[in-house]
C-alpha cells in the first residue's frame, strides 16, 4: 500500500488580501502529477481542504477540478476529512453516492466510525477517518462524559482500537494539535488556554498517524505520527518552512517507510529587511522579485510613500514595518495611559517617532496655538 498524506489545502484563502487561488492551483497540480509519478493508490488528505465553512465558488471549483483529476483520470482513491476550518454538512455532500467511485469524504463525526479499507498494488491497509471534533460534539454524539480534546480523542480511537483490521496496517486520519507541535501564524486556535493539546501517545499503537492543523511538516512522539504540513506558505511566520506532501509505503512487516516530496510554489513568501535605497538596488537584480513580501525598512527618518517606491520594484509587497522608526521604544503600545495623554503630549510622541527627534519650543507653541484654535471651533 502506497499513498500521500497532504492536509491543510485551505482553497480559498488570503494573504494580506492577495488572493492564492492561482498559487494553490499550482501547487495542487503538482500534488496530481507526484500521485501519478509515484503510483500511489491513495491520497489522504487530513482537514482543512477550504479555508472556511462557506467557501466562494472559485474555490469549490478547484477542488473539483483536482478531485476529478485524482479520481477520474488517474484512478487514485481519495480520502478526505473535515477540519476545523471546514463545514463539516456542506464538505460531506453526496459523500455516501461518492464513496462508490473512490472519494470517501467525512463530514460530520458519528458514533459508527466506519473503517475503509483499501486494498492496493503492493497490499491493502484499513485507514480511519476522524473528522475534528471538539469535546462537545464527542459529548453528544457518545453520550460521554468529556471535558478536555485529549479526553474526546481518547474516545474515538477507543472505537478504531477495537476494530480487526485482520492484520492489516491501521492507518488514523485525525485533524488535532498535539502537544509540542511547532505552530505558526496561520494556524486558528482550537481552544483557549491549551486544552486543545492532546499527548502523542494516544496513537502510539498505530501503523502510521496521517495529521492535519499545523503547518510545518514535523513528527511527534515517534516518526509515524506525523504532520504532513500545508501546501503552502500561509503566513510570513512560515518563510523558512520548506512545503512538501508525504509518500507513505508499507513493507512487508507493515511498517511504514515515509519520505517527504518537495512543493514548489509560483511566489515564495519572505522578510526583507533593510534600508530603503539598499533594498530597492538589490531588487533590481533580484530574480525573485515577484515573491510575496513582507519588508521591514530600518531608515529612522520619514520617507514619502515607501510602499509606493517598494512595489515599482517588489511589485507584491503584502505588508510593511517601520522598525527603524520604532527601534529606541521597541515596547511601544497604544496603552490606557497613552489614550488618556492631552493632544499636545500625543502630537509631540507621533512627531519625535517620525523625525527622531523631540519638538522645539518654538514648534510646541506652535503647536498650542493651534489646537487652542481648534477648541475654539468646536465651540462655536
Amino acid at each position: 500500500m502506497k499513498f500521500i498524506h497532504t492536509s491543510d489545502w485551505h482553497i480559498g484563502r488570503q494573504l494580506h488580501n492577495q488572493s492564492l487561488l492561482d498559487d494553490q492551483a499550482h501547487v495542487l497540480g503538482q500534488l496530481v502529477d507526484l500521485a501519478a509519478e509515484h503510483e500511489v493508490d491513495a491520497v489522504i488528505i487530513a482537514g482543512d481542504i477550504y479555508d472556511r465553512s462557506i467557501p466562494p465558488a472559485s474555490a469549490v471549483a478547484l477542488l473539483d477540478e483536482v478531485i476529478h483529476r485524482l479520481v477520474h483520470d488517474l484512478k487514485v482513491t481519495v480520502i478526505m476529512i473535515a477540519g476545523n476550518h471546514d463545514g463539516h454538512e456542506r464538505l460531506a455532500f453526496a459523500a455516501r453516492q461518492m464513496a462508490d467511485s473512490g472519494l470517501h469524504i467525512i463530514g460530520p463525526l458519528a458514533r459508527d466510525i466506519t473503517p475503509i479499507r483499501l486494498d492496493g498494488k503492493r497490499g491493502g491497509a484499513v485507514f480511519y477517518g476522524l473528522p475534528y471534533a471538539d469535546p462537545a460534539t464527542v459529548r453528544q454524539v457518545f453520550q460521554a462524559d468529556v471535558g478536555s480534546h485529549e479526553e474526546a480523542m481518547g474516545v474515538l480511537l477507543a472505537a478504531v482500537t477495537a476494530h480487526d483490521s485482520q492484520g492489516l496496517p491501521k492507518v488514523v486520519i485525525s485533524h488535532c494539535f498535539l502537544d509540542g507541535g511547532s505552530e505558526s501564524e496561520s494556524e486558528r486556535p482550537l481552544s483557549i488556554g491549551g486544552a486543545d493539546r492532546i499527548s502523542p501517545q494516544l496513537f502510539a499503537g498505530f501503523d502510521y498517524v496521517a495529521l492535519g492543523h499545523l503547518h510545518g511538516p514535523q513528527y511527534k512522539g515517534a516518526e509515524h505520527i506525523r504532520y504532513s504540513g500545508s501546501i503552502l506558505k500561509y503566513s510570513f511566520s512560515e518563510q523558512l518552512q520548506k512545503k512538501s506532501v508525504t509518500l507513505v509505503e508499507f513493507d512487508d512487516q507493515n511498517r511504514p517507510q515515509i519520505s517527504l516530496l518537495p512543493l514548489s510554489s509560483l511566489h515564495d513568501v519572505r522578510i526583507l529587511e533593510g534600508e530603503l535605497e539598499s533594498l530597492l538596488a538589490a531588487g533590481k537584480s533580484d530574480p525573485h522579485h515577484e515573491d510575496y513580501l513582507m519588508v521591514r525598512l530600518l531608515d529612522r527618518h520619514a520617507i514619502l510613500d515607501a510602499m509606493g517606491k517598494l512595489r515599482a520594484v517588489y511589485p507584491n509587497v503584502l505588508h510593511l514595518e517601520r522598525t527603524g522608526l520604532m527601534a529606541d521604544k521597541p515596547n511601544l503600545e497604544l496603552s490606557r495611559e497613552h489614550i488618556k495623554k492631552g493632544e499636545l503630549d500625543m502630537f509631540s510622541d507621533f512627531f519625535s517617532q517620525v523625525s527622531g527627534e523631540p519638538m522645539s519650543q518654538a514648534q510646541r507653541e506652535s503647536m498650542v496655538g493651534f489646537i487652542d484654535e481648534l477648541h475654539k471651533g468646536e465651540q462655536v
